[in-house]
């Protein structure tokens, strides 16, 4: 028994770690993701945004979709939306949420580390059992970056 202590209490100490004290900067720490109003973004990009996230959405309402274009987003982002992928994901859902009606765009926010916006749209669906959140983040060059699709939540986590 008392060699299991022992052991223990070596793991204890050899896990604990000394805090790193970091020396107060001369320059003020910017902050990384800020929200912004909605009259603050040029409504070229709130309607670019709105219209590329809402291509893919409607790909469930009519299962065709018009690939995106090189000016209209990264090469990752038109890699990974193909059209087999969202008809999987559509399938999912027509079941659970029904017919895919409209975005209506919350909140935006900038990442003032990489310059780019995310919009933040309720996903409007016949079906009223959960709301649905599409985030559609356009970077530095107005091109889409990200589109991601996930259970609607008041607060933007900021990562």
């Amino acid at each position: 028994m008392k060699k299991l202590i022992i052991v223990l209490s070596i793991f204890l100490l050899i896990g604990c770690k000394s805090k790193n004290v970091v020396a107060a900067s001369a320059e003020p720490e910017v902050v990384k993701v800020e929200r912004l109003g909605l009259s603050e973004i040029s409504e070229s990009q709130k309607s670019k945004a709105y219209e590329l996230g809402k291509r893919v959405l409607m790909t469930c309402n009519t299962s065709k979709f018009k690939p995106f274009t090189l000016n209209e987003a990264t090469p990752s982002v038109i890699k990974n939306t193909t059209e087999e992928r969202l008809t999987k994901t559509c399938t999912r859902f027509r079941q659970f949420y029904g017919t895919f009606i409209d975005l209506q765009l919350v909140e935006a926010y900038r990442n003032n580390f990489d310059k780019s916006t995310v919009f933040r749209y309720k996903g409007l669906y016949s079906k009223k059992v959960a709301n649905k959140e599409l985030r559609v983040t356009m970077n530095s060059e107005n091109k889409v970056s990200s589109i991601k699709s996930l259970d609607w939540v008041n607060s933007f986590p900021i990562n």
